[in-house]
């Protein structure tokens, strides 16, 4: 449509049978002359979603390209944790220009947000939510949500307030099959779940998604209501962390940035550290086997079992540790439960060192690999590291939560190097006092 100007076609297409997320995610492979083009046919308000879904190149350009009454109309029609969001991501210049595009009263509110610390409730809270007070009728708050509802981000649930505390909720679904005549504190819900300011953004998300509300209320420490985080922010805050997880999980330092938007010195960067460090600690495994080179010498077959014991014990401890991040994450391990953790831990590695030990003993057997001594030498290093590994997977995590570090530290990359460390050490010590080297 573009190619052929067939404007106006294109604007109704837009209008009614285009979702913004979709149309942020085509205009992402657009060039910078038709991106500005397609963002300057939509109304206003489906310009303000679409902009709050693009990356932060795009939402540059545009920046740059349109005129200030078209960057005005934009700012105004954003719901003000998406502006933050935006300005949070940009250049100075051009937060500078955004503020200029935003009237005195929202740069007062913007400049208030951003000062909240980062990954804190207040700084992904929205300021425009619907207050009534425990006075009013139904009838009066449904005229209200009337007058002032097309202005804010939600309005399913209402919050009650007294000198601006918190003193109770309402939903809509409530107001509307209730008699108009009764007042709010005759409906009103007093016992209100909420958070502070200060509180992790993370925890807030983790509320949202356990209470299934649609948004939380945020207060400050006077119990003055200043906010709601919604659930598509929830969303968000707990996709960003579980992100942040799985690249630290990975040996990767976390990166905002998409994949292909981030440059390969800037992948190398993030990668090369954890490299560095896993690569100079797999050099007290490298001491150990030297120390065990006579052995080694007298019976060179027992250098091939190495790899394998290894990398079972690195994959037992692997499987403990995500299992335990994932419960720590949800909320359902805590640290005063590691000593449930290792019993169960133990009991678990019992019976799969119990079951692989065997599997492989005879695989040595039938395969010519060794005799039964080898075999049961091999067996019981094998129980050994796989209960080793289990608890070390188990617990290291919880330790880090303790001592205030991410768990996802103590994951894949770091728990291999240690069980391999403790692999090579318990297999020499069960070798020397089978076989009397």
């Amino acid at each position: 449509m573009l190619e052929q100007k067939q404007y106006k076609e294109l604007k109704e297409e837009l209008e009614h049978n285009m979702y913004p997320v979709d149309l942020a995610e085509i205009l992402a492979e657009f060039d910078q002359k038709q991106m500005v083009m397609v963002f300057r046919l939509l109304a206003k308000e489906e310009a303000a979603e679409t902009f709050a879904y693009m990356n932060s190149d795009m939402r540059e350009v545009l920046i740059n390209a349109l005129t200030d009454s078209e960057l005005e109309e934009v700012m105004e029609e954003m719901y003000l944790d998406d502006t933050v969001d935006v300005l949070e991501e940009m250049p100075a210049n051009v937060v500078d220009r955004l503020l200029m595009a935003t009237n005195e009263e929202t740069r007062v509110q913007i400049n208030q947000l951003l000062q909240y610390p980062e990954d804190s409730a207040g700084s992904i809270m929205n300021v425009d939510y619907i207050a009534l007070r425990k006075d009013m009728t139904v009838a009066d708050s449904i005229l209200k949500i009337r007058q002032v509802g097309l202005n804010r981000e939600t309005i399913y649930t209402c919050y009650v307030t007294e000198k601006r505390k918190l003193i109770g909720l309402v939903d809509v679904k409530e107001l509307l099959t209730t008699s108009e005549s009764k007042t709010i504190e005759e409906i009103m819900e007093t016992n209100t779940l909420y958070a502070y300011t200060t509180d992790d953004q993370e925890d807030v998300a983790r509320t949202i998604t356990k209470y299934g509300l649609i948004a939380l209320p945020i207060v400050d420490h006077e119990m003055c209501m200043v906010g709601i985080v919604t659930v598509d922010d929830a969303m968000l805050v707990l996709q960003e962390e579980e992100t942040e997880d799985i690249s630290i999980m990975a040996g990767v330092s976390p990166n905002e940035e998409t994949y292909f938007g981030t440059g390969v010195f800037k992948h190398v960067r993030g990668r090369i550290p954890w490299l560095l460090f896993l690569m100079l600690s797999a050099t007290t495994t490298q001491m150990i086997m030297n120390h065990y080179e006579k052995a080694l010498a007298v019976m060179p077959q027992l250098a091939g079992f190495i790899p394998m014991l290894m990398g079972t014990g690195g994959n037992c401890g692997s499987q403990s540790s995500t299992l335990v991040i994932r419960g720590i994450a949800v909320g359902e391990i805590e640290f005063k439960d590691i000593g449930k953790v290792i019993f169960k831990e133990v009991r678990v590695a019992l019976l799969v060192s119990a079951a692989l030990s065997v599997v492989n003993g005879l695989r040595i057997l039938l395969m010519g690999q060794g005799d039964p001594m080898i075999a049961v030498t091999i067996g019981a290093t094998m129980a050994c590291t796989i209960v080793i590994a289990k608890i070390v997977g188990g617990t290291l995590p919880l330790l880090a939560k303790k001592i205030g570090l991410d768990p996802a530290i103590m994951a894949t990359p770091l728990i291999s190097t240690l069980v391999d460390t403790s692999t090579v050490t318990v297999y020499f010590m069960i070798v020397s006092a089978v076989f009397k080297m």
